[in-house]
This record gives C-alpha cells, sequence and structure tokens, in this order.
C-alpha cells in the first residue's frame, strides 16, 4: 500500500494545483478570482462526497478500493483537515493579494467601514430596495429550537449589545441572499474607479436598521458556513419506484449530517460555543475561516474589468468540413469527423440533432444523458425529434451526482412528450457519452453514431476540453446500435470487437493492452504508452503500469486530477512520467495511445481508470481508425506533454512544481492546440472593414453566410501602417491609386488634380484612412476589393 497515494490527498494535491493558478502572476487579474471561487467550490463538493465518506468510514473500518495509502479512517481525516486548514490560510493569502491588486488597477472591494457619505446612501438605499425583501432574521435563544442551516448557504451569525452594558446581548441569525440577488453588489463609478461591495458587508452596514425595534447599540457579525453529508441514501424498499426511492434519498441528503462547520475566525467565543452547543458539533468538525465565506461565488463576479484582465477570449472554430445550410449527416457518410472542444463548437452536434429531428428518412434517435444545461437545447431538439415522429430513446442516469434533479425533470417532460425514457440500468450507472441515429437509405437501415468523452452539456462544452467522434464506420454505429439494445433490454447480452465496453470487458482489454507493450520491451523492442485521463486511482491498474514501467515500457502520463502512483523508484522514474495540466479550460478528455509494435493503436473514452468507472458502470472506449484523426490527437498529446507554462510534475511528495523543460521556448498546450486547430479548419482571412459602410457590411455578411472564419480588422478605429497598406494592396496586384476614394470631400479639396508617387499615397491614405475603398478581404498571399461581394468567391477557392 506505501507504493500508492491516497486518494483523498491526491485530490486535495490537485485543489492546490487550482490554486496556484489564482496565485500566479501570469494569471489575467480577474481569472485569478475566478480561480479563487473554483477553489472553493471544488472544496465544498470535496467535504459533501470524500469527506462525508471518511467519516461514515470511520467506524466502519479500512475499505482498500477507497482509502489507498497508509492511514485509518482517524488518521486521514485528521490529514486532510491538516491539508485543508493550510491551504485554506493560503487561500486567504491570495485573496487579499488580488484585492490590492485590483485596488492598482482602479478597482476597489469595500466595506461596510470605508465607504464615502455618497456610497453609504446609495448603499442603504439598495439594502431597502433589494436587500431587505429577501432577509428573514431569526433570533436565537437557548429555549429555541436551533434553526436548520441550508448546505453550503452563508449565514451571518449576529450579536446585538450595548456598549454601556455588554453583558446585555442577543443572538441572531440572517442567511445571505445570494441565490435571488448577485453576491457582489457594484457601486457608481467616481473618476474612472470601480467599487464593488458584498451583500455580506451590505447587510453588515445596515444591521441597526434590521434590529431597530430593539435597543441595542452595538452590532457585531461574523459568517458561518455548513456543508452536509451529500451521499444519497437509496430507500431499499421494492415497493416504491425508482423514481420515489430517488425524490426521498434527495429529501434526506437537503438534512444531511453537517460535515464541516466554517466560521470566521474573529467570532467571539460565546457566539461560537452558543453554535456549537446547539447544532450539537464538536470542534473537531470546524475550520477557522476568514470573513468571507463562499469565495466560489467569485467565479461570477461582474465583469467590470479592463479586456487585459480577463484571459484571451478563444472563439470556438467552426469544423471545416461542416458548413452552414448543409447535411452533416451528408459529410459524415464520406468520412468520421473529430470535434474538439471547446476549441470547436459544440453547436455542430446539436445541428446534427436539429437535422435528424425533421429528416423523413431518420426513424430513431438514442442518446444517454448524465449532465444537460439548464435550458438544454439537446433536449429540446429531442422533443421536436419526437413531435416530428420519431423514436426517441433516451437513457438518463438519474444518479449522476448534484444533477438528480435536473434529470427528474427532464426524465418526466420527456416521457410526457412520448419519448422512451430508461432510467439507468439495475447496479450500474450509464457514464457512456453515446448518440445513435437509424436511418433509412436505398431499402435499408444505416446507423450513424457520435461517440464523446463529455457530456452533452452546451454550457460546459464551453469550457471542458473534450473529444467527440462523429462516424457512420459500420464497425462502430453497428456496436453503438448494440448498446443501446441492450439498454432497452438488459438480457440481451453482446460482444463487441472494436468498442471497448465497461463493466464488460474493459479492464480486460486495457491489461491486455499494456501486457503487449510489456512482452515488447521484454523482447528489446520499443514499447510504450501516452494515457491521458481525469483521475488515476484503481489498484489493479496502476499495478500493471508500475509492472510495465519496470519492465521498460515508456509511459507517459496526463492526469488532470487523482494519481495514486508513488513514483518512488529509479526504476520506476526512468520509464513513467505524470504530469498534470491545469489552465483556463477543464482538461476532461480520456485518450490512450499505445505503440503497438509500430501499429499504434488510440482511443477515446468516457471512462477514468478508477474502480467505478470499470467495475459499476457502463462506459466506451472507442478506437480512432482515420489516419487524420489519429494524427490530430497525437498532436494534442504531443502539445501536451510539451507544456512548460502550465503542466506540473505529479512526484510522491506532491510539491507540484511546474515542468519547466526547453524553457528555451514557451509552450502552453491549450493555446497552442486552438491555434492548431485553428490553423487547419480555418482560412487566414482578413476583412478591412468600415461598419458605416454599407459596401463594407455587404462584404462581411456574404463571409459570414458562407461560413468562413475571419478576423475583422476596423482600421478606422484601429488604424492602419503604410507598410501594412503596401503588403495589403500588393496582394491584390493592382495600383494603389485604385483604392483611393476620389468621390471623397476630403480628397476634392486637398489632393485632386496633384501627382504622388505610391509612397506618397500609401502614407496619405495610412493618415486618412476614410480614403481607403473598402472592403479589402486578405487571404494568405491574396487580397481583394470586395466591391461587389462576390468578388470574394476568387479568394474562396
Amino acid at each position: 500500500m506505501k507504493r500508492y497515494i491516497n486518494r483523498e490527498i491526491s485530490w486535495l494535491s490537485f485543489n492546490e494545483r487550482v490554486l496556484q493558478e489564482a496565485d500566479d502572476k501570469n494569471t489575467p487579474l480577474l481569472e485569478r478570482l475566478r480561480f479563487i471561487g473554483i477553489f472553493s467550490n471544488n472544496l465544498d463538493e470535496f467535504f459533501r462526497v470524500r469527506v462525508a465518506t471518511v467519516r461514515r468510514m470511520v467506524d466502519l473500518g479500512k475499505d482498500e478500493e477507497n482509502l489507498l495509502g497508509d492511514y485509518t479512517p482517524k488518521q486521514l481525516h485528521k490529514e486532510i483537515s491538516s491539508i485543508v486548514k493550510k491551504q485554506q490560510k493560503q487561500a486567504q493569502k491570495i485573496y487579499q493579494d488580488v484585492v490590492v491588486e485590483m485596488a492598482t488597477e482602479d478597482i476597489f472591494m469595500l466595506n461596510e467601514n470605508n465607504l464615502s457619505p455618497t456610497q453609504e446612501e446609495y448603499v442603504r438605499k439598495y439594502f431597502h430596495d433589494k436587500i431587505l425583501p429577501n432577509l428573514v432574521p431569526i433570533m436565537l435563544t437557548k429555549s429555541l429550537k436551533f434553526p436548520y442551516l441550508r448546505d453550503r448557504s452563508v449565514y451571518l451569525a449576529v450579536k446585538l449589545s450595548k456598549f454601556a452594558n455588554p453583558e446585555k446581548m442577543a443572538y441572531a441569525l440572517l442567511r445571505i441572499p445570494s441565490k435571488t440577488l448577485s453576491r457582489f453588489m457594484v457601486l457608481p463609478k467616481e473618476e474612472n474607479k470601480q467599487y464593488v461591495l458584498l451583500i455580506d458587508d451590505v447587510i453588515r452596514f445596515c444591521l441597526k436598521d434590521i434590529f431597530h425595534i430593539f435597543t441595542y447599540d452595538k452590532f457585531e457579525a461574523y459568517t458561518i458556513k455548513v456543508t452536509r453529508d451529500a451521499e444519497l441514501d437509496i430507500d431499499d424498499d421494492i415497493s416504491k419506484s425508482f423514481m420515489e426511492k430517488m425524490e426521498l434519498g434527495l429529501k434526506k441528503r437537503k438534512t444531511g449530517k453537517p460535515v464541516r462547520l466554517l466560521y470566521d475566525s474573529d467570532i467571539p467565543e460565546d457566539l461560537f460555543s452558543f453554535i456549537l452547543k446547539k447544532m450539537k458539533l464538536d470542534e473537531e468538525n470546524t475550520n477557522a475561516g476568514g470573513r468571507y465565506h463562499n469565495h466560489r461565488d467569485f467565479m461570477e463576479f461582474p465583469e467590470i474589468g479592463k479586456p487585459e484582465h480577463y484571459y484571451r477570449a478563444l472563439e470556438p472554430i467552426r469544423h471545416k468540413d461542416l458548413r452552414p445550410y448543409e447535411s452533416i449527416l451528408k459529410k459524415i457518410r464520406g468520412k468520421d469527423i473529430m470535434l474538439h472542444y471547446p476549441y470547436q463548437n459544440f453547436g455542430h452536434f446539436i445541428d446534427l440533432l436539429r437535422e435528424a429531428a425533421i429528416d423523413p428518412k431518420v426513424k430513431e434517435i438514442g442518446i444517454t444523458i448524465y449532465r444537460v444545461a439548464d435550458d438544454s437545447k439537446v433536449v429540446n431538439a429531442l422533443l421536436n425529434a419526437v413531435r416530428n415522429g420519431k423514436t426517441v430513446t433516451v437513457v438518463i442516469e438519474l444518479q449522476a451526482r448534484f444533477d438528480e434533479e435536473a434529470n427528474m425533470y427532464w426524465s418526466q417532460k420527456l416521457q410526457d412528450e412520448g419519448a422512451t425514457v430508461i432510467n439507468g440500468i439495475p447496479g450500474l450507472k450509464v457514464h457512456s457519452k453515446l448518440a445513435w441515429i437509424k436511418r433509412q437509405e436505398k431499402g435499408e437501415f444505416v446507423n450513424y453514431a457520435y461517440i464523446g468523452t463529455g457530456n452533452f452539456h452546451e454550457g460546459t462544452a464551453r469550457i471542458y476540453a473534450d473529444e467527440g467522434l462523429l462516424t457512420s464506420d459500420t464497425r462502430l454505429t453497428s456496436e453503438v446500435a448494440n448498446i443501446f439494445d441492450f439498454f432497452k433490454h438488459n438480457f440481451r447480452q453482446y460482444s463487441y470487437e472494436h468498442l471497448v465496453v465497461s463493466p464488460f470487458h474493459m479492464r480486460k482489454f486495457f491489461t491486455s493492452m499494456i501486457d503487449k507493450e510489456i512482452k515488447l520491451a521484454k523482447h528489446g523492442k520499443r514499447g510504450f504508452m501516452i494515457l491521458k485521463m481525469n483521475s488515476l486511482i484503481d489498484t489493479n491498474m496502476m499495478h500493471k503500469l508500475m509492472e510495465a514501467a519496470e519492465a521498460g515500457v515508456k509511459i507517459k502520463l496526463i492526469t488532470r486530477g487523482i494519481m495514486g502512483i508513488k513514483i518512488d523508484k529509479p526504476e520506476l522514474a526512468q520509464n513513467l512520467q505524470a504530469i498534470s495540466i491545469v489552465d483556463k479550460f477543464l482538461e476532461h478528455s480520456r485518450v490512450f495511445l499505445f505503440g503497438n509494435g509500430g501499429d499504434e493503436k488510440i482511443y477515446i473514452s468516457s471512462a477514468d481508470w478508477m474502480g467505478r468507472n470499470l467495475n459499476r458502470r457502463i462506459e466506451v472506449a472507442c478506437p480512432i481508425y482515420d489516419p487524420e484523426l489519429k494524427e490530430e490527437l497525437k498532436e494534442m498529446l504531443r502539445l501536451q506533454l510539451k507544456d512548460n507554462t502550465k503542466a506540473r510534475m505529479l512526484d510522491p511528495e506532491l510539491q507540484n512544481l511546474y515542468n519547466r523543460e526547453n524553457v528555451s521556448s514557451k509552450y502552453r498546450s491549450q493555446e497552442d492546440f486552438y491555434n492548431f486547430i485553428k490553423s487547419k479548419h480555418t482560412k487566414s482571412m482578413k476583412i478591412y472593414h468600415n461598419p458605416r459602410c454599407s459596401k463594407s457590411r455587404a462584404g462581411l455578411k456574404y463571409l459570414e453566410e458562407k461560413g468562413i472564419s475571419f478576423e475583422v480588422k476596423e482600421y478606422l478605429k484601429d488604424g492602419i501602417t503604410a507598410q501594412e497598406l503596401a503588403d495589403l494592396i500588393a496582394k491584390t496586384g493592382r495600383p494603389v491609386f485604385d483604392f483611393v476614394r476620389t468621390h471623397e470631400q476630403l480628397y476634392k479639396d486637398n489632393y485632386k488634380g496633384k501627382e504622388f508617387s505610391d509612397e506618397e499615397w500609401l502614407k496619405i491614405l495610412a493618415e486618412n484612412p476614410r480614403l481607403l475603398h473598402r472592403p479589402i478581404v486578405e487571404n494568405g498571399d491574396k487580397a481583394v476589393w470586395a466591391q461587389p461581394a462576390e468578388e470574394l468567391d476568387s479568394l474562396l477557392g
């Protein structure tokens, strides 16, 4: 067991990498606040699930699958508490550093003590208009039962007293209404300065107004927050439907046992003791924090900064083969297509569903749903398919943690419309990411499929890095169809020659692939693997990888989160290296590459290498057969292994040191892969545009309707140099004077009838860009003056 790193400790090390992003001065200023929010949100879920599990295990003994490492449950709980306290202290320091830096950028975080008279008036009005109607003060007494504290909600524990008589006091409780209001109040700008106040402090400022009926003159408020056990206890009553059991389990979760009380370390001892006693908690279950809790709300900090305070927007790129107003199914018939999110547009998949929903030849659509967006375009497309007479089968996993209620809602809505809804498989979670379309073509049925690594969720597809394969390859699509038949009829078992399906044979398959590499290495040949996943903690798979490394197989691991192998022996470190990439997007894809004696095999998968994925879930790994798509994935892996900006080395001491190899060049894999995808799927097109010109607007619209990606250069606003003009006009093959707007009054007043050289005209145009004909559109080494817009066709080829 000492060869492995404990799962929980490894996860906390991952969350420390998130905190590193907040601490990194190279991270844009307000993105650093966002990473503090992500760190806090992650920690909440960790306590709700993992720490709650550890606490349950204290009385049950050691669970070999969950408790890797040399810990008893009690020791592990103590170690978790120690690490979390250290990380939270670091998070508070980072937050204060960011606040100081924000002030240098004229963004000020205020509290109730440093408001100007004008701001005080504004804050008080906002409080009475917006906040007070949402407040429900509760007076606390020894005789009354302590109120129920909602999971992860922030409360102000209030102490009321008198300056002249401190012994006379009262306690009260206020829940901060951050679900109905923004946690942040933006005050009016003053002299180009931005001011922000947390509504916690708005309430503090107005405490006297809330408790005006009392004679107290001293008011203190301290933040507290409870995190509760979020494990679902499913009733085993056979007389109830699974839906009924889920509803009951969700109700119980809301009143789950507290696993952590987070409190302001400045809270008076008497108030703190009162709360602990009334809640029947001991100090072992508490964590001292700062003045503010629920830093996760900083994920939604108001967008009041300058462009440089945020990441440069990377607009999703349209796939070069999926043009607007063309059939996606027809394209898939011709070739496999791979989509890389968020670098490419998830809208392609939604367009596919919309097309299938209205195509008269499409007879059936199937999909697996684990998580979807609140206002899901995916589900709406499925509902439209039902209304158009298609048979729609939706496998909705009701036990998708924290999405149970949403999935129950969609399940009922789809059933009401007439879809066939399957609420998971008894004893197994359905975590695969599959869509299937059955279409009648030339008197027979043809299958199409989408096989992915991430959820059908248009929201997360903008921030999660995932892969999705669109295919009509019968080797794959017939097996996807078989999986959906298994969902409908669990008694029907299929063998799969191409797809790798858990829990049936995924573990065995990947073990055999590793064994092949071991055999190659032992015979003096090159054995190697590149394995990318979110978590690696399954004991058997880790043991097999260590066996392979010790046999001489070269293994590169790209593991974002939990990684349990302790690379603490020279024979391991020589052949096994592991990195984790934490950057602006969440690395979520699973990609497995095996050298296979020169005949490389590469798979995308919905499954990590954890016991739950391999033993208790329906997961799918899919081979990539198309050589071009294999190269795309290999390029992504190569770029990630070269990353020396956001990659950390995973070492046995959990130091999270940055990978600083090849420091002569800078590699940042997410941006580098975006640029790779952009260069492959877009033309290097730029339009020199004046938005006030109708001809220029017509040229812009023409490009948009063609589905071409392009850059817009608003030269009147941004300026243009004589050299830039010289290069641009040279690409048109036309004389410089052709681009002078001779009907402009400026030309008539200053230049008409005068002789100028090309160089002089270029200088005049750069100084007076109003005189330049537009739009001019550039594509590589060619350019055209696009009047009329159809002139652009010569560039589109």
